[in-house]
């Protein structure tokens, strides 16, 4: 079994969601990010969403744009991202790990070389955000072929008729975006998520993680009741944002997460 078959079958066992963590490489800097890496899994991050920082981030929100100016005014590009990865996994070889981003920067470090160190790497799968299921022989497949996970985006907009589409050829996790929109804006009534869980759920037996918008442990939780997954990146990366030294960052990010983590722990207890 991959990391995350493993991972989501031991928090089903649990009966628990995972907690998903997503921040961008090289934010806001190579050290600072990789120390916030490295402390996430024991924060509490059950699978971790590295982003692959990128100029032109049209799915992201006001944070994670200003988190992708930050690392690639630090210099940050595909290959550390990777060296980041290889760093990660020194230390820690069971906390899934994804990557997160857009098409260009794959395409332009080669998708076959990009696949074969991704994988060397320690990297479990991965979310391109701007590569459509009519495209899955540029990157799905062969990423497939190779044994990385191709998770896919579903929203409130994807209809039935749609939805087969956009699964064939999933793999790890189903991630649900609960508000049509860009990262870090409003979130959903749990109505809205549990309706749309129900729907996925008809269309596929992978785990399905809900994100965007959700801040706080409290929102966390309510999700955790009803998904297999919570993901949250808007919030921890405003811990980097606002911080005035690299250590503030860090431990903002990691304080943060494991507040998040306890309210997913304790989400189905009682």
């Amino acid at each position: 079994m991959s990391r995350l078959q493993t991972r989501f079958a031991e928090l089903k066992e649990q009966n628990r969601a995972a907690l998903v963590t997503f921040v961008t490489a090289g934010d806001p800097d190579y050290a600072t990010s990789l120390a916030i890496l490295k402390g996430l899994p024991a924060a509490g991050a059950d699978v971790i969403e590295l982003g692959m920082p990128f100029t032109d981030p049209m799915a992201d929100g006001p944070a994670i744009q200003l988190a992708n100016i930050r690392a690639l005014g630090a210099k940050q590009n595909l290959a550390k991202t990777l060296q980041m990865v290889r760093e990660f996994r020194e230390g820690n070889s069971d906390t899934p790990l994804v990557l997160m981003g857009y098409f260009n920067p794959i395409h332009h470090y080669g998708v076959a070389k990009f696949i074969a160190d991704a994988k060397a790497a320690g990297v479990d799968g991965m979310i391109v955000v701007d590569m459509p299921p009519e495209h899955n022989s540029e990157l799905c497949d062969p990423a497939q072929a190779a044994g990385l996970d191709f998770i896919r985006l579903t929203t409130p907009t994807t209809d039935d008729a749609r939805l087969p589409k956009v699964l064939n050829g999933s793999s790890g996790f189903v991630y649900y975006v609960s508000v049509a929109g860009v990262t870090g804006a409003g979130s959903a009534t749990t109505d809205q998520v549990s309706e749309a869980i129900a729907r996925l759920r008809r269309h596929t037996d992978l785990p399905i993680s809900v994100g965007f918008g959700i801040r706080t442990p409290e929102q966390a939780a309510a999700i955790a009741r009803l998904a297999d997954g919570v993901v949250v990146g808007s919030a921890l990366i405003d811990k980097i944002e606002n911080a005035a030294t690299p250590e503030q960052a860090v431990d903002g990010v990691l304080s943060l997460c494991a507040a998040l983590a306890e309210g997913v722990r304790t989400a189905r207890a009682g």
